[in-house]
């Protein structure tokens, strides 16, 4: 079958369909979109603009939190802490409410203010308070990107705003409104204040950890230095600090404070302010730490500044300001000079800190494991009914029982020790406990001549232990005898006279007998004689002598206003006093009878300088002492330390030139004392345990020589090795007659039993005279030498019987 074809399909072009053309009125349509979309965005962005402007506005205005007018930006006032300095205008110590002092500009290291900038605000210079550079690059990195090292856009205003006007919690809406806040201010500061101000105003301002703020606190605090001397390491260190105080503590984390150090001098290189080179030079150096801390606990004088305070918060209250009211103490910024050396105060209190650590291991190997108060309860009893903790309970209404419950239950603290602080966990009641086996000490120093306090430690540690053993009164047991003999003298008794050193029975005042510390009872002594080897027996029998009235008058005199009982036992110091009022007494006699009150003060000025007030000694008191018979008491004094019971000055400490003292030792040894005495130093230094019931069990330690001579012969042996004090030795005392001296030079112990009764020429010279009879032959100079001539044939005698 034929096959059928198809016929072939021809392939035509098609053409193009034609558009159909788009109505008049779709077009009306798309454009009214695209017109609607923009109407929309236009309205959003106009109704974003007025939320933005009524944000604004509200944030300008004050609703969502104060923000500074221009007039109050320009009478910014931070709290200051009032300063007191030393004689040399060092710093001493502060109150405070924020550890913050202000300095000017000028008073900045050049290496701070570049190590600053470099770190939180290259472009300082360039900007008005807001770096909108900045800003973006943390719109764009940090919060974009998420770049955490991108850095933060906050201008150095900014930052100030931040620490003088505190952040408000606003929920969702803290951030931008803090922000905003902070740019209004920033921006407000770059008006009233200059770039140094500006940079001055954040340097006093910021804080730096350790609740203290400011550079010059700081620079203080880490490196003992003000802030014009801080090196480029030294000034990295402490803007480092900035970024996280606690992190970059160079004291705390002291090889974390060292990297970010290196970061803050990179930048310093990085921004052209040194070269590479020496950005590796600074950066290997080691932190070189100087920590020195100098708060209202700790510091050179933190016992003074606490004796100062109610007399300076008295200053505060009776004085005003321009506005008309009373100056505060903790935020005025008073800077308060007084009369304490710098030197003078760091020896003192370096001198207790050494010996006193010594003491206290030979009083706990003393004791061992027994503990001192083991044959009275009651002293733990005191000891407890004292504590912090006894007496808030006690206040709060809490039972006995209550108490001793919570006296052992177990607690955590931070005990002081020998070898510094301890983290312990432990009782109230042990706590108590270890603390009562504590012995404390107190120092003075005082200028005689003007009764100027030049150094003032009250105790071992001020964090610890709060009661000053400066103004404690305690018994002040053998330094009374000073004024036994001086009255003696007052009263005519003679400084030639012998005494015996027998024990006596006073059966007018219920059959008391005197002893002596080291149980010997044989021969006679002179005043002087007995005064250097502290003879109890010697100095009752010459106070009866004087008469009891007649010697508490004397006291009055040097200005002692202590409780004197009328008793022959007061000639053994049984009375209390403070070491202030004791080494006033002596300073009296140091200056032959002439009393001056004791001064600290020397000016008040505001934290602008500007004078407050300047102080004046009070006028002297004339006593009515024998100015000659003062000096004849120094003169014997001079034996105690020469030949006596204060030896250890010259033989252990090395001490030259004149000096006198006395030391001082109570029953059962729960006082130590000594007064150390220089032509243009009266010293004086108090150890014992806060009861008195805790002490050493024996006279080889509980003795004054032992306890309290160590920290005097300290002090004036690194005094007088320091170049600028070492004149001081050469001073002299006031100088006796040469006949008077002579006179005095007679033996301070004679065996009179020796002597046939015939030949007791002593007995001679004094036989059937009146103590004033007496009185007027030993200033007469023509009797003087007669005597002079019995004396030398009493010496003779006793060579030819030897």
């Amino acid at each position: 079958m034929p096959t059928k074809r198809t016929a072939p399909i021809n392939k035509v072009k098609s053409k193009p369909a034609k558009k159909k053309p788009v109505s008049k009125k779709k077009k009306r349509k798309k454009t009214g979109k695209q017109r609607s979309i923009w109407m929309i965005l236009l309205q959003l962005s106009a109704v974003g603009l007025i939320l933005f402007f009524l944000f604004f506005m509200a944030v300008y205005l004050g609703f969502t939190g104060h923000v500074p007018s221009s007039k109050q930006l320009n009478e910014i006032k931070n709290p200051l802490a009032s300063e007191v300095f030393s004689e040399d205008g060092k710093l001493l110590g502060r109150y405070y409410i924020e550890n913050r002092s202000n300095v000017q500009f000028d008073e900045i290291s050049p290496n701070v203010i570049n190590a600053l900038i470099a770190t939180e605000d290259a472009r300082f210079y360039e900007h008005r308070g807001i770096d909108e550079i900045a800003l973006m690059r943390v719109l764009f990195k940090t919060i974009l990107m998420q770049d955490r090292s991108a850095g933060g856009g906050s201008t150095l205003s900014q930052q100030i705003a931040k620490n003088l006007f505190p952040r408000n919690d606003l929920w969702v809406f803290s951030m931008p409104v803090n922000k905003l806040r902070e740019a209004i201010i920033a921006y407000r500061l770059e008006r009233i204040y200059t770039k140094e101000e500006i940079l001055t105003l954040y340097l006093n301002t910021v804080p730096f950890g350790e609740n203290i703020f400011g550079i010059e606190v700081a620079s203080e605090r880490f490196f003992s230095k003000s802030p014009r001397d801080l090196t480029v390491d030294e000034a990295a260190v402490l803007v480092g600090m900035l970024k996280a105080n606690y992190t970059y503590n160079p004291r705390i984390n002291p090889e974390k404070s060292k990297q970010r150090r290196n970061v803050v001098i990179g930048q310093m290189v990085a921004n052209n302010f040194m070269t590479e080179a020496e950005g590796d030079v600074f950066q290997a150096k080691p932190l070189g730490l100087k920590y020195r801390k100098i708060s209202y606990n700790e510091g050179p004088a933190p016992y003074f500044l606490e004796m100062l305070k109610p007399e300076l918060m008295e200053w505060c209250a009776h004085h005003t300001k321009e506005d008309g009211e009373p100056y505060n103490l903790y935020t005025d910024g008073l800077k308060v000079k007084t009369t304490i050396n710098y030197d003078m105060q760091f020896f003192a209190q370096q001198s207790v800190k050494e010996y006193m650590n010594n003491l206290q291991k030979v009083f706990d190997d003393h004791w061992k494991n027994a503990d001192p108060w083991r044959r009275d309860a009651s002293i733990l009893d005191r000891a407890i009914k004292r504590s912090e903790r006894y007496q808030k309970m006690r206040k709060a209404g809490k039972t006995p029982e209550q108490i001793d419950a919570a006296f052992k239950q177990s607690i955590k603290t931070t005990w002081l020790t020998r070898e510094g602080l301890k983290q312990v966990e432990t009782t109230p009641l042990d706590s108590v406990k270890h603390y009562l086996r504590f012995l404390n000490a107190g120092f003075l120093a005082v200028e005689p001549s003007s009764g100027a306090l030049k150094a003032w430690v009250g105790g071992i540690d001020f964090r610890f232990f709060k009661y000053d053993h400066v103004l404690s009164a305690r018994q002040v047991g053998s330094t009374f005898k000073p004024f036994v003999y001086l009255a003696a003298l007052e009263n005519g008794l003679s400084p030639f006279d012998y005494y015996p050193n027998e024990k006596k029975v006073y059966e007018d005042y219920q059959d008391w007998s005197p002893s002596n510390s080291h149980g010997e009872y044989k021969g006679f002594y002179s005043m002087e004689g007995a005064l250097a080897q502290s003879l109890n027996t010697v100095a009752v029998d010459v106070m009866v002598q004087t008469g009891i009235d007649e010697t508490i008058e004397t006291c009055r005199r040097l200005g002692i206003e202590a409780d004197l009982p009328e008793f022959p036992s007061l000639a053994l110091g049984v009375a209390s006093m403070s070491l202030k009022d004791l080494l006033m007494a002596y300073a009296t006699m140091i200056n032959g009878g002439i009393r001056l009150e004791p001064n600290y003060l020397v000016s008040i000025t505001d934290s602008q300088g500007n004078v407050l007030e300047t102080f004046t000694r009070e006028a002297a008191h004339l006593t009515g002492l024998n100015e000659l018979n003062c000096n004849i008491i120094t003169h014997m004094m001079e034996s105690v330390i020469n030949d006596g019971t204060g030896r250890s000055i010259r033989s252990v400490y090395k001490i030259q030139g004149d000096f006198a003292g006395k030391t001082g030792t109570t029953q059962n040894h729960s006082d130590g004392w000594f007064v150390g005495i220089t032509p243009q130093l009266v010293t004086g230094c108090w150890v014992g345990a806060a009861d008195p019931g805790v002490h050493f069990r024996s006279i080889r330690y509980g003795q004054g020589a032992y306890m309290a001579l160590p920290i005097v012969g300290k002090f004036f042996h690194k005094l007088y090795r320091d170049s600028r004090y070492r004149k001081m030795q050469y001073a002299d005392f006031p100088a006796l007659n040469n006949q008077l001296l002579a006179d005095l030079n007679i033996p301070p112990y004679r065996e009179l039993f020796e002597l046939d009764k015939e030949d007791n020429l002593i007995e001679r010279i004094f036989a059937g005279k009146s103590k004033d009879k007496k009185l007027e032959e030993m200033r007469d100079p023509e009797k003087r030498k007669e005597k002079k001539k019995i004396w030398e044939t009493i010496k003779g005698i006793f060579k030819k019987k030897k």
